[in-house]
């Protein structure tokens, strides 16, 4: 398989955007649910709450074989916008053709030439693979701060 291009994702993408949503949360361990994957990846788009990375394959179709999202915020130290990278998934059939570090270097040109300072991502400690992606890439893994969360409502 030939490198994918890279490019923002439309509405028109949705369909496919969604199946590739639903497995990327079965990768984290949540259960498949096509209906949940499509309207949360829908409301994205149409209330511009995030930007959608597609890799596009070179084949005559034009399969979209991945994608990342990106969310605005603000870092209050820095004083500036930034990007939070939450989501980076490729279709397994369409990894080793370098349709994720296509996205990654997308991401970052897209921050760059829309005045983000920085973009940040966490990954699961097991996803060695993403990890050795991410470095290879020029991230730094944060050995200063420690990140937490804590559960406001019940998971839909």
């Amino acid at each position: 398989m030939s490198a994918p291009s890279i490019r923002l994702a439309a509405l028109s993408d949705l369909p496919a955007l969604a199946a590739l949503f639903d497995a990327y949360r079965q990768f984290y361990e949540q259960p498949a649910d096509a209906a949940l994957a499509l309207r949360f990846i829908g409301d994205r788009m149409r209330n511009a709450e995030s930007v959608i990375l597609v890799a596009q394959a070179a084949d005559a179709a034009k399969t979209i074989v991945g994608f990342c999202q990106l969310y605005p915020g603000f870092c209050s130290v820095i004083a500036q916008p930034i990007y939070t990278l939450y989501d980076l998934y490729v279709a397994p059939e369409a990894r080793q053709t370098g349709a994720g570090r296509a996205l990654m270097q997308a991401a970052h040109e897209h921050a760059r030439q829309h005045g983000f300072a920085r973009l940040d991502l966490s990954t699961a400690r097991t996803n060695h693979a993403a990890q050795a992606l991410y470095e290879s890439l020029g991230w730094v893994r944060d050995e200063v701060f420690l990140y937490y969360n804590k559960t406001v409502l019940p998971a839909a």
